[in-house]
């Protein structure tokens, strides 16, 4: 398994960063040997976020070899011609793969800064998905009942970006958009390793139904919330003081993220492992730098762990 980073857009108590120290961030993780670098997507939230496309784009320069990847990207809150825009011409600024996860989000905050009625968020991205995925490829689209005709668009890159949907892991969801998208992002904080397996066979499930070959289709798990600590005592206070309330979650319900000691920290990225996961997005929630190698450290106790799926790197 694979371990990549989020770029730290919130402020979580140390401000939020400078474009120095998200490219110092990013080399860093590139140094260490990560996989992928992914930036989240808000307009509003509970603390101060920078724009997700705009950060990701300003540490091209840093990214080498590694991934670049929008986990996820709203194109209705942003409008799939513009999403689909960003990242073209993100795949057309490096010659690293880029993928495109995409979904409608779950903050009806973002949507009421753009007028758009949250009821509607999933008829209008099933459209945009479409929208997006027809873009990125060069290929013109004759609109539908939210979107009209547009593109092509230009320049586009060869390969071009994949297009991923992010999904909490409902039935539903994983059976509409299994014959459209090139990949899945499952969420760490919303799925334990158990439930991102039992999804993910599911998944499986409507990939064969819809003839395509599950064994080559990718996934990886986002929004991995971490920190490793000597302080025993620092998980409680993470869990129960910081990222409950950040979250709007019981604290107990986040006790498979990898938040705590070494052991308890490679313990939770071995689980995940374990299920078959192929790539893991990290988020440090302080010292970011510092995180980012202590995280790879405790990698060494699980490198033994085997996947069936189809590994992120190939």
């Amino acid at each position: 398994m694979d371990l990549g980073v989020h770029l730290p857009l919130a402020d979580l108590g140390e401000g939020t960063p400078k474009v120095d120290d998200l490219r110092d961030y990013v080399r860093t993780a590139r140094e260490l040997g990560y996989a992928a670098v992914s930036a989240n997507d808000h307009l509003v939230w509970r603390r101060p976020w920078l724009d997700g496309p705009t950060a990701l784009a300003a540490v091209v320069g840093e990214t080498g070899p590694m991934t670049l990847a929008t986990s996820i990207a709203l194109p209705v809150v942003r409008h799939p011609v513009t999403v689909a825009k960003s990242l073209s011409s993100l795949a057309s600024l490096t010659q690293s793969r880029v993928i495109g996860g995409l979904g409608p989000g779950s903050s009806e905050a973002d949507y009421d800064i753009v007028g758009v009625p949250f009821s509607e968020r999933w008829a209008r991205f099933d459209e945009a998905m479409s929208v997006v995925h027809d873009l990125v490829r060069g290929e013109a689209t004759s609109g539908g009942r939210f979107y009209g005709p547009a593109g092509p668009l230009a320049p586009v890159r060869e390969p071009p970006p994949e297009v991923w949907f992010g999904s909490w892991g409902s039935d539903r969801r994983l059976a509409a958009l299994s014959s459209v998208a090139d990949g899945w992002f499952a969420s760490a904080y919303n799925a334990t390793p158990a439930e991102y397996a039992a999804a993910r066979t599911r998944l499986d499930g409507h990939l064969a139904a819809a003839g395509r070959d599950s064994t080559t289709f990718p996934d990886a798990i986002a929004t991995a919330w971490a920190l490793v600590t000597d302080d025993s005592r620092e998980r409680e206070r993470v869990l129960h003081d910081l990222l409950g309330p950040l979250l709007g979650r019981d604290p107990e319900a986040l006790g498979h993220l990898p938040i705590g000691t070494p052991a308890q920290c490679a313990e939770a990225l071995a689980a995940y492992a374990v299920a078959g996961a192929s790539l893991v997005l990290l988020w440090p929630l302080r010292d970011a730098r510092a995180q980012l190698e202590r995280l790879m450290e405790a990698r060494s106790s699980w490198t033994s762990v085997k996947t069936t799926r189809p590994l992120f790197l190939g």
